[in-house]
């Protein structure tokens, strides 16, 4: 196996602030330490430009470094370099282990705590160069925490048949925002597929409505047009109803975010009605962010 060797060194009088941040920049790319200044990393691309990066920021700082390639390292096998990598991650998922399961004696308070660790465990995976076996422990704890609040926030709708919206036009308000682009998705990709979308604020006898005044499929209760949708239309697949999770956060602004993927949807929407997108246009994108989003949360993990 093959492996790249960071060495560094800054000069004696520098102050501790480079040094710490090259050792937390370090540390963030998943590089263990076989003794004092110098890194390994297995030898991958991504590796390869991590280190190279590093190197100019040592070089700013007025320090020296030095990036090998080496084949294998005397008086140390693969098999236990290794476990010295597996080793650090077993730690890091022990960390996010030890949070999750303190959010079990409070769930009032704990979609802020779930949406950190999600982003940490996301970190953590990126740099688990090999496949820790906690990380698929740790992947099912957050995923259990994250459907027991999913469930609470869960209303009994009354339903309706799926093949009595096939082949239908729809419509609704134009310039939509998070909760009507969802919900355009959400027909397209599930409901009725061959649908024609329309956005006026004047729908005509035949066409279904959704999220708009006295719409088929608006706002219930607490819960948003989209989840609205999957409730009637019983759509159960996990990875909806975590995005019916973001799409309720952002419309209705009425409890923390579990995603951190959350303000990345907002803002991307948000530049998109800046640039004065036509309503087509603002569906046509937004089609592909949630293809990308359900393929992301819809994962086991």
């Amino acid at each position: 196996m093959s492996w790249l060797v960071f060495s560094y060194s800054l000069p004696s009088k520098s102050q501790s602030s480079p040094r710490v941040t090259l050792w937390r920049r370090l540390r963030r790319i998943g590089a263990i330490s076989l003794k004092t200044g110098v890194y390994i990393l297995p030898a991958r691309d991504e590796c390869i430009e991590a280190f190279q990066w590093l190197a100019n920021a040592v070089q700013q700082a007025k320090g020296e470094t030095l990036i090998i390639h080496v084949q294998q390292f005397e008086g140390l096998t693969d098999p236990e370099i290794i476990q010295l990598f597996r080793e650090v991650r077993q730690q890091d998922y022990a960390e996010i282990l030890q949070q999750a399961e303190a959010i079990r004696d409070d769930y009032d308070n704990a979609r802020e705590t779930l949406a950190k660790l999600r982003k940490r465990y996301n970190e953590i995976v990126s740099i688990d160069f090999f496949n820790c076996l906690e990380s698929t422990t740790v992947a099912a704890t957050l995923k259990q925490i994250e459907q027991t609040l999913l469930s609470n926030n869960s209303q009994q709708l009354i339903t309706v048949v799926l093949a009595q919206y096939q082949n239908k036009q729809w419509v609704t308000r134009p310039r939509p925002f998070i909760d009507r682009l969802a919900c355009a998705w959400l027909i397209r990709r599930f409901i009725n597929p061959s649908a024609v979308i329309r956005y006026s604020l004047e729908p005509q006898p035949e066409e279904i409505t959704f999220d708009m005044k006295d719409a088929e499929f608006g706002h219930q209760g607490n819960l948003c047009s989209f989840e609205t949708m999957i409730h009637k239309f019983e759509l159960t697949l996990p990875g909806l109803q975590a995005i019916a999770e973001i799409v309720h956060v952002l419309d209705l602004q009425d409890r923390p975010h579990i995603y951190p993927e959350t303000e990345g949807i907002a803002t991307i929407i948000r530049g998109w009605l800046l640039l004065g997108l036509s309503d087509s246009e603002l569906e046509a994108r937004a089609l592909t962010v949630f293809d990308g989003l359900y393929a992301m949360l819809s994962r086991p993990i």
